[in-house]
C-alpha cells in the first residue's frame, strides 16, 4: 500500500462508519473489487464483509471507474454531479451501487470536530471554514468572469461564440454568392462566345 492509498482509504472508511445504510449497501457486493483510474494512477479498492473498503492490490476489478485527470477538480469540488465526468465500465449493478454512495456520502465536520473543542465551537468552526470556502469559490468565479470579459472585450483575443458563429455564417452566404456569381459570368462568357460564332 502506498502512502497516498492508506489515507484515501481510511477516510472514505471513516465516512462509511458514520452512515451505517450506505456500508449496507455495499455488503450485498462483499467481495467486489472496483478500480479507479485517474491518468495512470490506479486505486483498487475491495468491499469486505462489514460493508467497508480495503486494498485489493492483484484482484481483477468487476467495476472501473474512470476520470481524466483534467476532471479530477471538477468531480472533486461537484459531487453531485461527479458521475457525469467519468468513464464507468464492468458490473452495472455494483457501478450503480457506487454512485449512489458517492452521491450519498458525505462529511461532517462538526462531528469530528466535538470531542476535541465541542458543540458550540465546533458548529462555529465549520461555518467559518464554509463561509470562506464560499467566499474562495465566489472570488474564484468572479476572476474567471473578469479574465473572459477582458480577453472577449478589452484585448479581443476570443470572440463570443455567437460572433463567432455569426461570422461562419456571413462568410458561407458570401462564397455562395461568389459562387452564383461566377456561373453567371461564366454564362454571359459562353453566350458572348456563341453569339461571336
Amino acid at each position: 500500500m502506498t502512502s497516498l492509498e492508506s489515507p484515501i482509504i481510511a477516510v472514505i472508511n471513516h465516512l462509511l462508519v458514520r452512515q451505517p445504510m450506505l456500508c449496507h449497501k455495499l455488503r450485498t457486493h462483499s467481495g467486489g473489487v472496483a478500480c479507479l483510474e485517474v491518468g495512470a494512477i490506479q486505486l483498487k479498492l475491495a468491499v469486505a464483509a462489514d460493508g467497508l473498503f480495503q486494498l485489493a492490490e492483484t484482484a481483477e476489478p468487476n467495476v472501473t471507474i474512470r476520470i481524466k485527470p483534467a476532471d479530477l477538480l471538477q468531480v472533486m469540488v461537484n459531487m453531485e454531479k461527479a458521475f457525469s465526468y467519468v468513464t464507468i465500465s464492468g458490473d452495472a449493478d455494483f457501478a450503480r451501487t457506487i454512485s449512489e454512495i458517492a452521491n450519498e456520502l458525505h462529511w461532517e465536520p462538526e462531528e469530528d470536530l466535538t470531542p476535541f473543542v465541542g458543540d458550540i465551537a465546533a458548529v462555529r468552526i465549520t461555518q467559518a471554514a464554509r463561509t470562506t470556502l464560499s467566499q474562495a469559490k465566489l472570488g474564484g468565479r468572479k476572476l474567471l468572469e473578469n479574465m473572459a470579459e477582458y480577453l472577449l472585450e478589452e484585448n479581443p483575443t476570443l470572440l463570443y461564440r455567437q460572433a463567432g458563429e455569426k461570422f461562419a455564417s456571413d462568410v458561407a452566404i458570401i462564397r455562395d454568392d461568389v459562387e452564383r456569381l461566377a456561373k453567371r459570368i461564366a454564362s454571359i462568357e459562353k453566350q458572348s462566345v456563341g453569339g461571336q460564332a
